[in-house]
């Protein structure tokens, strides 16, 4: 399974999770795909409206709703969310629990401070990706196991 993320799609989320830093919260992307699971391009970094403090975000339900809608006028599906913490990269349990990408193998991408210092070029080595599990857990994806899950294009 591996999503196919173009450049400039890894810079407007940088550029989405910094303005959310910039309010010292964090912040959430949802990455938009086309193609079938498993070989899935992304097309489009979504901002949802959201509701954030420093240390979580969700999504109310009339975001999620003005969501579903653009999913079906795009034709395009979530593959992916990425956020920001204000410290270090990690799956924390409120991530766990407002996750809003749930499918088995779904990726959910946690980048560090903000994305303050984090760039296009150093995306996947700052980034701590997880992948959810067969029994629904959020598990890391070791370094050695990045490319086969996500590539830069």
């Amino acid at each position: 399974m591996t999503l196919l993320v173009p450049k400039e799609i890894v810079a407007r989320t940088i550029d989405i999770l910094r303005r959310g830093g910039a309010a010292e919260c964090e912040a959430v992307v949802l990455w938009l795909a086309s193609g079938p699971r498993g070989a899935e391009r992304i097309e489009e970094a979504y901002r949802p409206d959201q509701i954030a403090e420093t240390d979580f975000f969700r999504i109310p339900p009339a975001a999620m709703k003005d969501l579903m809608g653009h999913l079906r006028r795009t034709r395009l599906h979530v593959a992916a969310q990425v956020h920001s913490h204000p410290g270090r990269a990690f799956h924390s349990q409120p991530d766990d629990e407002w996750a809003i990408v749930r499918h088995r193998g779904a990726l959910s991408l946690v980048v560090p401070r903000f994305g303050a210092g984090t760039t296009v070029a150093n995306f996947m080595d700052q980034t701590a990706i997880y992948r959810l599990s067969d029994d629904d857990r959020w598990i890391a994806v070791p370094n050695e196991d990045v490319p086969q899950a996500m590539e830069l294009g």
